[in-house]
């Protein structure tokens, strides 16, 4: 099972800029798009099923905003939309499909950089979302969770730490969150396998960060201890360029 996660920011754009050209490049089984920015009707689900991938889309209610997707080669055998929390499922941030005895749950993490009101709903977003993923894994154990999780773990994840330090996206209670995950049974697939600094998932627009790499790995995929046996490769891959973002790859038994 090879699994990407891949923030796309905006999937007609992304489309626009040689997207559906890398899908038919087969890069993997299953992959998680965060930030579609479109509902259902606008994606272009004709175009990725002629590349080979079933489309399953969850959409915000506001037109052009947020919105996730699970594109896969492997017909699922159970999708959820959405988790069940108002506010969550109305900005289309959480979707589920279970494929024999892996789930892979797709999340989108709210971003605080547009104000005090934004940074307070992440936190209660990243609680509300830890009791979720623990519920579902009560009943099914072995969990992949893909996303573009809005954090940097550590300051091996981000180019400059000490000057943002400060904000949004490396605050120490967000860094703490990481720290619970990852102390509470789930594992950081490409820190299993990669521990060099400079590896990013993302790069602001401004002052050629992408090109002179300074980002912030601020994407990933986590999977729950059961599966760590059958975890065989992680890896960034920079070199896609239909976004902001650049996806993240995890190939696994």
């Amino acid at each position: 099972m090879r699994v990407i996660t891949y923030n796309v920011n905006g999937i007609r754009s992304a489309a626009k800029k040689g997207f559906i050209d890398w899908l038919n490049t087969d890069p993997a089984d299953i992959i998680c798009l965060q930030e579609i920015k479109a509902n259902k009707e606008d994606v272009p689900e004709a175009d990725i099923r002629a590349a080979g991938y079933e489309v399953y889309s969850f959409s915000a209610q506001k037109k052009g905003y947020s919105g996730v997707a699970i594109l896969t080669r492997i017909t699922p055998d159970n999708v959820q939309y959405g988790n069940g929390i108002p506010q969550s499922d109305a900005e289309g941030r959480v979707i589920r499909a279970d494929f024999g005895d892996v789930t892979v749950i797709n999340a989108y993490f709210p971003s605080g950089t547009s104000g005090d009101d934004r940074q307070t709903y992440k936190y209660q977003w990243l609680d509300e979302f830890f009791e979720y993923i623990n519920i579902v894994r009560t009943t099914r154990p072995r969990l992949i969770i893909c996303g573009d999780y809005n954090i940097c773990h550590k300051a091996i994840d981000i180019h400059d730490p000490v000057r943002n330090k400060n904000y949004t996206g490396f605050l120490p209670d967000e860094r703490k969150w990481m720290d619970k995950l990852f102390t509470s049974g789930y594992i950081d697939t490409f820190r299993e396998f990669n521990q060099e600094p400079h590896q990013y998932t993302w790069w602001s627009a401004w002052g050629s960060a992408r090109a002179n790499n300074k980002g912030w790995r601020i994407d990933y995929i986590s999977a729950t201890e059961p599966l760590k046996d059958r975890l065989r490769h992680a890896r960034i891959m920079p070199d896609v360029v239909h976004s902001d973002h650049c996806p993240m790859y995890l190939e696994m038994e």
